[in-house]
């Protein structure tokens, strides 16, 4: 379980990795590809029906990777992510700032500010919280659909509870990935 422990032991090799033996141009490239990746996963839920809507949340994956390389590329990484969007898939642009890529900034930030699991996972669903809200009560774009459109306290809770729940799955599954992932690069 990963709510309570400490995360700074086990994630601090593997971001080392990432960050300390790789030179300035592998950041910039390797920010670059992890934005058009994200682009590309993105984009998937409107380029292919059906399907694409289970690929697209994977999109949150390479900006948190960006990140925990170098938190300026990973900003660096998103922002590119929605200009690709802006060429490949229009009608995403309005939901990946707010929505994916701002709970994986949340992530990838607090994983490399906090040292024990659940605050990582409050930081970042705070974030996908926010973007949720922004979108549903400032844009009034229907993000969720139907569901949770009148302002009320109640429905910011759900929000919040659903983006907890959401956070917490994706900290597990960077938690248990990511090493995996690392292994490669550090053979």
């Amino acid at each position: 379980m990963f709510w309570n422990k400490d995360i700074k032991e086990d994630l601090m090799p593997i971001i080392a990795i990432l960050r300390d033996q790789r030179r300035f141009a592998f950041k910039l490239v390797a920010s670059g590809l992890l934005a058009l990746i994200a682009a590309i996963l993105q984009s998937a839920g409107g380029v292919i029906p059906g399907i694409g809507l289970l690929i697209s949340p994977f999109s949150t994956a390479p900006i948190i990777i960006s990140i925990l390389i170098s938190p300026t590329y990973g900003v660096l990484s998103y922002i590119l992510t929605i200009f690709l969007l802006l060429l490949i898939q229009p009608s995403e642009l309005i939901v990946f700032p707010f929505t994916t890529g701002a709970m994986a900034i949340g992530i990838g930030f607090g994983l490399i500010f906090f040292n024990k699991g659940w605050k990582v996972i409050t930081f970042s669903s705070l974030f996908l919280c926010i973007g949720i809200c922004l979108l549903l009560y400032i844009v009034q774009f229907p993000v969720l659909g139907p569901l949770l459109l009148p302002f009320s306290l109640w429905n910011i809770i759900v929000i919040y509870l659903f983006s907890l729940l959401y956070c917490w799955l994706w900290n597990e599954l960077v938690f248990r990935l990511l090493p995996k992932l690392i292994r490669p690069i550090k053979g």
